[in-house]
């Protein structure tokens, strides 16, 4: 069985239950339908209760590191977002989504980003255009089950001008004039700076790769605690 097919199997009648962050601003509906394609119960919410109860968590964000940040507090999902993470669940970033998750951004200097992944948000290196808009490939720098069966280097779709410097969460980058950190991890949050929801067969395989570890997950939990969490 593929990924993919596992995927979109989830339990005889249960697919995963994957909430998507809504704060009013990114690409929320792109974002649910590609994890709905990949056979995933996806679907937008703002209710802390719903998204307590999926089985992971996704946070999209596209425009401005501080007019994401601004909304996503507004809307009292940030705190939401910190319990998700906390809870253990498969967290996903995306884009912005992905910045918002550092401690801060370049862009926005008095903006205090979630923190969940170390270091800072920075711009992109002089001597390219701003933004990165285009498709580039992953340079792995380290193993991640999002990359499981996606090919050496699996060309994604970028649509950016700031990126997360290079830490010890870093687990690919691509290359747009020097190493740019792609993708990030640490234990159960991961984050992507390109879109996979616009990343054609690659970037519905990375999500169904988060799916099927959302599944895994709550069959694990359901073992310990029949009936769910």
């Amino acid at each position: 069985m593929t990924t993919e097919d596992r995927a979109s199997q989830g339990t005889a009648e249960q697919p995963a239950r994957i909430a998507v962050l809504d704060y009013g601003i990114g690409n929320l509906r792109s974002a649910e339908k590609a994890f709905q394609h990949v056979g995933a119960d996806a679907f937008l919410t703002s209710n802390p209760e719903t998204v307590a109860e999926a089985d992971a968590v996704v946070l999209p964000g596209v425009g401005a590191f501080g007019r994401c940040r601004e909304a996503l507090h507004d809307s009292g999902l940030d705190e939401v977002a910190l319990d998700a993470v906390a809870s253990g669940r498969p967290f996903l970033g995306i884009c912005v989504g992905m910045q918002l998750l550092y401690d801060g951004s370049e862009e926005a200097p008095g903006s205090v980003g979630l923190g969940v992944l170390q270091g800072g948000v920075v711009r992109l290196p002089s001597g390219v255009r701003h933004p990165q808009m285009q498709w580039n490939r992953l340079q792995p720098r380290g193993e991640s089950r999002l990359l499981q069966g996606l090919g050496e280097h699996p060309w994604m779709y970028f649509v950016h001008s700031f990126a997360p410097e290079l830490t010890a969460d870093t687990i690919a980058t691509c290359d747009y004039g020097g190493e740019v950190v792609a993708l990030a991890q640490r234990d159960n949050v991961f984050a992507t700076q390109f879109h996979p929801e616009k990343s054609s067969a690659a970037g519905l395989a990375l999500l169904a790769n988060f799916v099927s570890m959302a599944l895994e997950e709550r069959e694990a939990a359901e073992r310990v605690a029949p009936g769910g969490r």
